[in-house]
């Protein structure tokens, strides 16, 4: 059986949280090495979009399970040219062993699962970004030793990340509170059924009151990839989100910060926060690579 990886809900609650643990066990035996699970398999990387965390960790991640990593980036193979997505899906699926993708709208990702035989898991689109949000829940428990029964807050764009923090939130029934300017609310059928899962999630237009009471704040530039002619509009929508001292004070007494990364310190995040006492930011982005070894093998055990 193949296994891609969508969004959250391909996993569903427990096998995230086998995943998760997955990822604890990785993170906890780096030094003395986890094993070659993907000894001689190759997976392809292929890149439509800019990346740091995403690329660094994928790529460290197969090498240290064993694998190689094939890295692709659009403007340098015939994607750039033009060849169709399901040609290429084709072709990688009789030379590796899984693809990893990161493009941009959603329906992309779904023709290549379409006509590919092997595993493919979501790197990042524009409509969610699961494979960081494994890495953010992992953070999350680690720190605070739970993921159920806190208060989480987004504060910024209901962009791809919002909408996976909704799908997690769906998922585990977590108490999730979004402050998101008119227009620029995350998806409405993502809402829609997260609560219908359980989940206590809420769009409010102010900071404040989303981010009073929570055990965790995270936030995301205001502009992504993609988004540049509309710079000038949206810092004007977002001028009173950004995430400071003032705001973070209305938290609960411990509240950790998040923050996915690149960040624009000043904008949607200020620079005390983010190197604050506070922030588990670094600590998230080294998850990224515990996460993804941890979604490269469950992807790959199903196609044993």
């Amino acid at each position: 059986m193949i296994r891609h990886f969508l969004c959250l809900s391909d996993l569903g609650k427990d096998q995230l949280l086998k995943v998760l643990d997955a990822a604890d066990h990785f993170l906890e035996r780096r030094k003395q090495g986890a094993g070659q699970p993907l000894r001689n398999k190759a997976v392809a990387l292929v890149f439509d979009k800019a990346s740091t965390r995403t690329r660094l960790s994928l790529e460290v991640a197969v090498v240290e399970l064993g694998g190689h990593p094939v890295v692709m980036a659009s403007a340098t193979s015939q994607l750039g040219r033009g060849e169709p997505l399901s040609d290429t899906a084709r072709v990688l699926s009789r030379m590796v062993h899984a693809i990893a993708f990161r493009t941009a709208d959603e329906s992309r990702i779904k023709e290549l699962m379409q006509y590919s035989s092997v595993p493919v898991l979501n790197a990042l689109t524009d409509q969610g970004h699961p494979m960081q949000l494994l890495a953010d829940l992992q953070t999350v428990r680690r720190a605070k030793g739970r993921l159920e029964g806190l208060s989480y807050a987004w504060v910024g764009d209901g962009n791809n990340m919002a909408n996976s923090w909704i799908e997690a939130a769906g998922l585990l029934k977590l108490r999730l509170r979004l402050a998101c300017p008119e227009g620029y609310d995350p998806a409405l059928p993502m809402l829609a059924a997260a609560r219908a899962a359980g989940a206590d999630v809420e769009v409010v237009r102010s900071p404040r009151e989303a981010v009073a009471g929570a055990d965790v704040v995270s936030t995301d530039v205001f502009t992504s990839m993609g988004q540049e002619a509309e710079q000038v509009a949206r810092l004007k929508a977002f001028q009173s989100y950004m995430l400071d001292r003032k705001l973070l004070a209305l938290a609960n007494p411990g509240a950790m910060v998040l923050h996915c990364l690149p960040a624009h310190r000043g904008e949607e995040i200020e620079a005390e926060v983010l190197e604050g006492p506070q922030s588990h930011v670094w600590d998230q982005a080294e998850a990224r690579l515990h996460t993804s070894k941890a979604i490269l093998v469950w992807a790959l055990e199903g196609d044993e």
